[in-house]
């Protein structure tokens, strides 16, 4: 078992109770991004023995952060907000020389591979300009349809959460679901969680295997389309001009840090 995963889940898992944080931006500052596709896409197959050791400890981690840490997230999104939202603007920002270096982008990279990179930065920036609007929790009793939205809440959700600059919470919230699934997981409504669970499951497997298969085959491509999604999720995610300038800048600042030593010990 690769233990060390136990923490990386962590910083993923509270990166997804985040509205425009994505748990795959996260691997990719981790470095784990492409392992983390083929040990997804590989624990579904004959040889997930191979992959157990790897995805176990990461899915705990991710398990552990959010069912303990709902409630914390929530505060400092009521609370503090921006400063919350600039830290990780610091860690994104921060590791994206990483990646670059990681993609071997000088000996990879041509004119065509920056264009997809620019595409796709372009179209997550444009994530901005949707609705964000929360609604509120749904009530005690669940209809039918209600159930069935939550399954395919969880299966957008999952394919967003390994997609670098696509926030998971995020598409809860285009789906309408957000105030609800946090509600589920702080007050552990189990019925709910484990149909979200499930939706989460099913997403996972499809996604990962079409992801895998861009990765095995047109790895420059996709690292260049990664690295766009990383780009754009800075404008996504950017809260605005700080109100608490000084807290805000320290915030980031710390962000920009962690990157950096993240940057050292995973790349």
């Amino acid at each position: 078992m690769e233990w060390r995963n136990l923490y990386r889940g962590l910083l993923m898992g509270t990166s997804d109770l985040v509205p425009g944080i994505s748990g795959g931006t996260i691997a990719v500052v981790l470095g784990i991004y492409s392992r983390l596709i083929k040990a997804v896409d590989g624990v579904f197959s004959r040889e997930w023995k191979k992959h157990v050791g790897f995805f176990v400890p990461l899915i705990v981690g991710i398990g552990v952060a959010i069912l303990t840490l709902s409630k914390l997230i929530h505060w400092l999104l009521d609370v503090h907000q921006q400063p919350t939202l600039y830290f990780f603007l610091g860690l994104i920002i921060g590791v994206i020389p990483f990646l670059f270096k990681q993609a071997e982008y000088k000996q990879h990279f041509r004119k065509k591979h920056y264009g997809f990179m620019i595409m796709s930065a372009i179209l997550i920036s444009l994530l901005m300009f949707v609705n964000k609007g929360t609604p509120e929790p749904w009530g005690a009793s669940l209809t039918t349809g209600q159930f069935v939205l939550l399954f395919f809440s969880g299966w957008l959700a999952s394919m967003a959460m390994i997609l670098p600059g696509i926030s998971g919470s995020f598409m809860l919230l285009l789906a309408g679901v957000y105030p609800t699934v946090i509600q589920a997981l702080s007050e552990f409504q189990l019925v709910r969680i484990v149909i979200i669970g499930l939706g989460v499951l099913v997403g996972l497997m499809i996604s990962s295997k079409i992801i895998n298969h861009l990765f095995t085959h047109y790895p420059s491509y996709t690292y260049a389309i990664v690295i766009g999604l990383v780009i754009g999720s800075v404008g996504v995610l950017f809260p605005g001009v700080p109100v608490s300038v000084l807290l805000s800048l320290i915030t980031f600042i710390g962000g920009l840090i962690i990157a950096y030593l993240l940057g050292k010990i995973e790349y």
